[in-house]
């Protein structure tokens, strides 16, 4: 019962997704229909930080690819540990939505105390220990005008690692953009929403312990994987569900952005010390002001989106809505221009280099 309440109350949230219409479960078909039966068996629930991305579809299988070949599957690294990860990268890229999610896992896993504390941002207050390093790891992920850190982890683990940091730093900017702060209905007093967070723990610690044999690639084989994505070879499952998405993303980039803010996105992602740029938004008038009238909201929305997500706003979209884009193309665009920023920080993580051009589709 509570599982059902669980499941009912997450796709009665994606009334609340910002922006765009996500395609009903009910009426989905094709690509849509297959990722939603994948995510359901795999992930426990029908999540909207999936779902936000339907109105594109090739997007949507992408970035469920990441989830599902980083986090969901089992690999080397146990869910638990990867579960902590995606919590202290939503931390350090202020996507409460993300944290509370992820960090009830956590704590559905047997997370206890140390769930707790990163759900709270308190990670420094975590004890002395594997799971502390990691975290802040994690959580300094983005910090890339300084050398990184040693890894907390053995070489075997790196791409799962890696992979989870590089999937939630596209999955944080697309919630931050796209959903309200919190999964949990709003006005519930806090003994429901502790409920609530419990019963999401106990739905997906099920949903990974009956997990069934790798289901079928939703995207085709990728003819090339960039340079920046090296870090992951040495873990077939994780290198091969990251170049198809990479490319399907790329794919609806080049559909989505002008040329000119592909351009301009990736040339600043190359010199980004990813610090955040503040609480103003005059540094997003002096990024574009290069780009033409026509391209200018295209434009801001993508360069908002790979480094500063939560500043965007009714206004940001309603500008590019006048020029005509549609759900796909906000979802094509966001999402292109967020992962051009996760991957950089792959890249820095794993000691490959930037991606430096546009990929050719």
């Amino acid at each position: 019962m509570r599982g059902w309440l669980i499941r009912t109350g997450v796709e009665r949230s994606l009334a609340e997704v910002r922006h765009v219409t996500p395609v009903a479960r009910g009426v989905a078909d094709g690509l849509v229909a297959d990722t939603y039966r994948q995510v359901e068996q795999e992930f426990g629930v029908l999540a909207p930080p999936l779902v936000l991305h339907s109105p594109n579809p090739a997007v949507l299988a992408a970035v469920w690819s990441m989830l599902q070949a980083t986090l969901v599957r089992p690999g080397v690294v146990p869910r638990a540990d990867k579960e902590a990860v995606a919590a202290a990268v939503s931390v350090g890229n202020r996507c409460p939505y993300c944290v509370e999610v992820h960090s009830s896992v956590l704590g559905g896993l047997g997370g206890g105390r140390a769930a707790e504390l990163i759900g709270q941002g308190r990670i420094d207050e975590l004890p002395p220990g594997p799971l502390r390093r990691v975290a802040r790891w994690a959580r300094q992920s983005s910090c890339l005008d300084a050398d990184p850190a040693p890894p907390p982890f053995a070489a075997g683990a790196a791409a799962e690692h890696i992979g989870v940091v590089v999937t939630f730093h596209l999955i944080n900017r697309m919630v931050n953009i796209f959903l309200q702060e919190s999964p949990m209905p709003s006005g519930a007093p806090p003994m429901v929403r502790r409920a609530l967070r419990r019963g999401l723990g106990r739905v997906m610690r099920l949903a990974a312990a009956r997990l069934p044999d790798q289901g079928r690639a939703l995207l085709p084989v990728a003819t090339h994987v960039p340079d920046d994505l090296a870090w992951a070879q040495g873990n077939a499952a994780v290198a091969t569900a990251l170049g198809r998405a990479v490319a399907a993303i790329e794919q609806a980039g080049h559909r989505t952005v002008p040329d000119p803010v592909r351009e301009l996105v990736v040339e600043r992602v190359v010199s980004w010390a990813g610090d955040p740029p503040g609480l103003s938004r005059d540094w997003v008038r002096a990024a574009t002001d290069g780009l033409s009238a026509g391209d200018l909201p295209l434009g801001r929305l993508a360069v908002l989106a790979a480094f500063a997500s939560y500043q965007v706003d009714d206004e940001t979209v309603a500008a590019c809505r006048r020029t005509g884009a549609d759900d796909g193309t906000l979802i094509g665009l966001t999402a292109w221009a967020s992962l051009q920023a996760a991957r950089r920080v792959g890249a820095r993580l794993g000691g490959s280099p930037p991606p430096t051009r546009p990929l050719s589709p």
